[in-house]
């Protein structure tokens, strides 16, 4: 996304009744999420109004999250009853791909029908355990929250802290 779609989605989220505070979420695919999403939360900042704002990059893919949590995904929108835990689920490029390939055969992953549906169900918990970018998320939607002086508590739960 360049600068003029993000100050684009900003202006669109602003419009919307009610907006209190805006997060933007991107796949990084090459691009350093440590790199690309400060630059671009300093674009947003400034577009945004003094409201709540966060950007953050999924490293590579918004998928690589449900790499991480694949175990919470098994039996659902064809992902096999035995689907591996990928070892290092943001490292690969074409998580896509590596999704696709914990399907039951003859399964093909739908990007606009599927990821919307393994969303609902994957573990944020294992997601946060195992993914930095996803760990960037869980941050910033704590920054957000606070922003709008919301009480989070413990944000992230101390549960999604420990092991596995």
């Amino acid at each position: 996304m360049q600068k003029e779609g993000l100050i684009k989605a900003i202006r669109i989220a602003m419009r919307q009744p009610g907006c209190r505070a805006i997060l933007i979420l991107l796949d990084g695919d090459d691009d350093c999420p440590a790199e690309l999403g400060p630059k671009m939360k300093g674009w947003a900042k400034m577009e945004s109004g003094g409201r709540p704002c966060e950007v953050v990059v999924a490293h590579r893919e918004f998928e690589a999250w449900f790499l991480a949590a694949i175990e919470s995904l098994r039996g659902r929108r064809g992902i096999s009853e035995d689907a591996p835990v990928h070892p290092a689920p943001e490292d690969p490029r074409d998580a896509k791909g590596r999704l696709e390939e914990r399907m039951i055969e003859g399964r093909s992953y739908l990007e606009t029908t599927d990821q919307p549906a393994l969303s609902k169900f994957f573990s944020l918990r294992h997601a946060h355990q195992r993914s930095r970018s996803f760990r960037k998320l869980t941050q910033s939607f704590g920054v957000l929250l606070r922003g709008m002086d919301l009480d989070v508590g413990a944000w992230p739960p101390r549960s999604w802290l420990g092991n596995g």
